[in-house]
């Protein structure tokens, strides 16, 4: 049970497990592996795994829970193993709301490491931008509590360079005051694609900060949950998050609601609470693939190009697509005295993310294919930048290179070198020390 991840595609066998209960846990383990040349890896809930911690000391971080808001400073400190969803329910008592990712369910800490582009972050940024200060044991076994002021490279490249630099075991992230969202999802039919990606192309260029926005074409699950008449339909299926007035909302919605084919319509006023059921992220473990491409901008061309190559792979149900709207606070650093993490690729427009679940007739190596495939089609609009936490499986150094401008990837392996010169903390999306 330990030592599984959420994608099962990834099977793992590591040396040793430790499921630690503490920091003392963290540092003996890092310790022990470092005497006997042992690399690391740290897991929390499980999600993003990017290379298996074969033969590795695997440090299991669930354990360590605890959340504790500061209404007056607008922060929360929170344990490596809380995910999302706890977060949310304890910042939500006082008004407040972090800057989570679509799926609650996912490691907050882990999450945060490596950028955390949610459905606030057109208004408010990266969540590792609005991070206080963090806790950390490095390769030497040693205990950092790090900020801008006490070792400041280091705290620089943790917010983005995900676990290369210690194993984490608390943060404090700043809240921002947000109680309700005016939200949902309008699912059309598959045959409206075109039309509703080259509406939404067109919507995004207009609409303010506090609406954000993604297109996902898909096949719908068979399961009770699905209303009848879509169990198992080809969709495409908007997702809007607007952190303003209802009536904002509703006008700024109109023209997408009038696109033909609206098939089932579930935009209304939530509390944050339900945020998660904008996206309707899988929650199960399962076996899956994935890639990802930054795109400068959408322009027509690139959305049939898109459209040619996916259809027919979507209507099999060999492929999910998804194209996230991005811009607004993403594009550029937090307000002083808040200091930019190592997030890479800041000018990029849109995200384009493809997934495959596996199944016996769908291998990895087919899937890798497609999606390959894909990103070839679309690629003299891709900045050649990609979103690390949307690497979810087997990291190449190619990719994990992709993620940042060249010279935050220098200087994050020149910090690699300072404080794990013998890249310990190596089972993850690597960075070598220079």
């Amino acid at each position: 049970m330990h030592r599984q991840g959420f994608n099962r595609a990834v099977p793992q066998r590591p040396a040793l497990i430790v499921v630690a209960a503490g920091v003392a846990d963290v540092m003996l383990a890092v310790r022990f592996a470092a005497g006997h040349g042992l690399p690391v890896a740290v897991q929390a809930t499980g999600h993003g795994m990017a290379v298996p911690a074969d033969g590795a000391l695997l440090i299991r971080t669930g354990e360590l829970t605890g959340v504790r808001v500061d209404p007056a400073a607008g922060t929360a400190w929170i344990a490596a193993g809380v995910t999302w969803e706890q977060v949310i329910h304890e910042a939500q008592a006082f008004g407040l709301a972090p800057l989570n990712g679509s799926c609650p369910a996912v490691g907050a800490v882990s999450y945060v490491l490596g950028g955390g582009l949610g459905p606030l972050g057109r208004r408010y940024g990266f969540a590792a931008d609005l991070v206080e200060d963090i806790d950390v044991v490095t390769a030497d076994g040693e205990y950092r509590r790090v900020d801008a002021h006490r070792h400041g490279d280091l705290f620089w490249a943790l917010r983005g360079g995900k676990g290369n630099f210690g194993a984490v075991t608390g943060m404090t992230v700043g809240l921002v005051p947000v109680t309700h969202l005016y939200g949902g999802g309008l699912y059309f039919g598959a045959g409206a694609a075109g039309h509703l990606l080259h509406e939404w192309r067109e919507w995004t260029r207009a609409v303010p900060e506090a609406m954000s926005s993604s297109v996902a074409l898909f096949r719908m699950p068979d399961v009770p949950a699905v209303p009848p008449r879509m169990r198992g339909m080809a969709v495409a299926h908007l997702r809007v998050a607007y952190a303003g007035p209802e009536a904002e909302g509703e006008e700024l919605l109109r023209a997408m609601r009038t696109v033909p084919g609206l098939v089932l319509d579930t935009v209304a006023v939530m509390p944050y609470t339900s945020v998660g059921m904008i996206h309707h992220d899988p929650t199960e473990p399962r076996a899956f693939v994935d890639a990802n491409t930054l795109l400068r901008e959408l322009v027509p061309p690139t959305v049939d190009t898109l459209l040619d190559a996916v259809t027919g792979p979507v209507a099999r149900g060999d492929l999910a697509v998804e194209l996230r709207h991005l811009g607004g606070a993403f594009a550029r650093p937090p307000e002083p005295p808040r200091l930019p993490g190592a997030v890479g690729h800041r000018d990029a427009g849109y995200l384009l993310s493809v997934v495959s679940d596996l199944a016996p007739e769908r291998t990895a190596e087919r899937a890798a294919d497609l999606h390959r495939e894909v990103l070839h089609r679309v690629a003299p609009w891709s900045t050649g930048g990609k979103a690390l936490n949307f690497i979810d499986g087997p990291a190449g150094a190619d990719d994990v290179r992709a993620a940042y401008d060249p010279a935050q990837y220098d200087r994050l392996r020149a910090v690699k070198a300072i404080y794990d010169p013998r890249n310990t903390f190596r089972v993850n999306h690597n960075l070598p020390p220079a």
